[in-house]
């Protein structure tokens, strides 16, 4: 089973991201690395959101993610969301 994690962003998150985006993209690429994250990206047309694709059901190894996350501790995202995804095909 996956795991997706949904996050809402600040308006304007383009425009405040740039002092944490370093960071954020390190602690995402190491959980690639791990594979514990298979894919992640931002929302377009509008830039409002986020969705992350982990490979594990365990709700714990998510919730450290965005414990971890520069985006979630300076306040650019609003709300979070982690849910089980049962993948048929693919």
């Amino acid at each position: 089973m996956y795991s997706l994690l949904f996050y809402d962003y600040v308006d304007d998150i383009v425009e405040r991201r740039a002092p944490f985006r370093e960071a954020h993209l390190a602690l995402v690429g190491e959980a690639h690395g791990r594979g514990l994250l298979l894919m992640a990206g931002a929302l377009a047309e509008p830039v409002d959101g986020a969705v992350f694709v982990f490979t594990t059901d365990d709700r714990s190894v998510v919730e450290n993610f965005v414990a971890s996350d520069p985006y979630v501790r300076e306040g650019l995202v609003t709300a979070w969301r982690i849910r089980p995804w049962n993948v048929v095909i693919g």
